[in-house]
């Protein structure tokens, strides 16, 4: 796997870390499951290309959409992406890299509380 084994993994987990930061705690998990599954030994190499490639779009600077032209449809090429990528590699989430998706932002967004149904 010799194109994985020189990824930088911390210049891509910063890149997630901010964007989390600027979207919030919702937007931010599938982009961390998919880097949990990039990551895994189990997901196949054509797969993680497609996450890859789909982190990328939407963590570097480079944007085909303009979000400060066109403050809509910007986003809507990030989103369709990630989209995409999630439902594509959903069969390799494991409970296991929801747990640790799930501790991440409970890390990052500490004021969060999970609310209560309200019942009639």
């Amino acid at each position: 796997m010799g194109l994985f084994s020189n990824i930088d993994y911390s210049t891509i987990w910063d890149g997630i870390k901010k964007y989390a930061l600027m979207v919030g705690r919702v937007a931010a998990r599938p982009m961390l499951l998919l880097y949990y599954v990039m990551k895994s030994d189990d997901t196949p190499r054509k797969d993680k290309l497609t996450i890859f490639g789909a982190i990328a779009y939407v963590v570097l600077p480079i944007d085909f959409i303009n979000a400060k032209r066109l403050p809509i449809i910007g986003w809507i090429d990030e989103v369709v992406s990630l989209a995409v990528a999630v439902q594509r590699m959903q069969k390799y989430i494991t409970p296991e890299m929801e747990a640790k998706a799930d501790k991440t932002l409970d890390h990052w967004f500490p004021e969060y509380t999970p609310f209560d149904e309200v019942k009639n």
